[in-house]
């Protein structure tokens, strides 16, 4: 598979409304059109609910998830608030649609890594230890989630992944740094870079505007979501025009050699 379509949901999330949200996310997908992935926000059922109490949803996102990538016959991304110990994971669930009638969908998940600590995040959260890449077709893909986009090393790019994704609460207070962060991951890395943000304000209080993006590998917007709108973009992305840039513009040929430590 040469081309890989994606469409990216923004909305704004219902605070601990998980019925609600997964209304919301039908109705904007109702008439989706056909693709290969489908990527949801972060916390897409909640909302970024540290202190409270989400482990009732946490089976009921999941399942929601496996019936949207069935009805739709994609692979279905977002993260969900699961019970990690005494804490919880930010779990950036993957669910594949079902390859039979008798077979389910497999699931993969990445766990958020880095945690916000001006925010108090790891009292309530565990980290991830763990970077990962899944297989789209012929894509490779590194999911990351939020504040994950602060931190570089992490997402270096070692030639093993096509595509970065990142999905968010990221709050509008800080929407230059989600813009421009965005564009030089694409660009250093050489890669696409799928970026879902949620819109409305939180159970903080926290105000959200989006900035929901698809980029190419020279950090250029291929489709964006209007800010504080719900909707849906769509747009197909080419591995040979990446494969082309590369060989083109090997920058990789020149990168420092380190080993990152989990």
């Amino acid at each position: 598979m040469s081309t890989l379509t994606v469409s990216l949901v923004q909305y704004d999330i219902e605070w601990l409304s998980p019925e609600h949200n997964f209304s919301e996310i039908e109705c904007l997908t109702a008439e989706l059109e056909p693709c290969d992935l489908l990527l949801l926000s972060e916390t897409f059922a909640t909302g970024f609910a540290l202190k409270e109490r989400t482990s009732e949803f946490a089976h009921t996102a999941l399942t929601f998830m496996r019936a949207l990538a069935a009805r739709h016959n994609c692979v279905v991304a977002g993260s969900v608030l699961v019970p990690e110990g005494d804490k919880k994971a930010n779990r950036f669930y993957w669910c594949w649609p079902p390859v039979s009638d008798n077979e389910a969908g497999r699931v993969e998940y990445y766990d958020k890594r880095h945690l916000f600590c001006l925010g108090n995040e790891g009292d309530y959260v565990s980290a991830g230890h763990d970077r990962k890449v899944f297989e789209i077709g012929d894509f490779k893909i590194l999911p990351q989630v939020c504040y994950d986009l602060r931190f570089p090393v992490f997402q270096r790019n070692n030639n093993d992944y096509d595509v970065m994704v990142n999905v968010a609460n990221w709050p509008a207070a800080r929407r230059f740094a989600w813009d421009t962060l965005l564009r030089a991951r694409a660009i250093e890395n050489q890669c696409y870079v799928l970026a879902n943000n949620r819109i409305g304000e939180d159970g903080y209080g926290t105000a959200h505007n989006g900035g929901t993006v698809v980029l190419d590998y020279f950090g250029q917007p291929q489709a964006q979501a209007p800010d504080n709108q719900a909707g849906v973009i769509t747009v197909t992305l080419s591995k040979d025009s990446l494969a082309q840039f590369r060989a083109q513009f090997p920058a990789h040929l020149d990168a420092d050699n380190f080993t990152l430590e989990l």
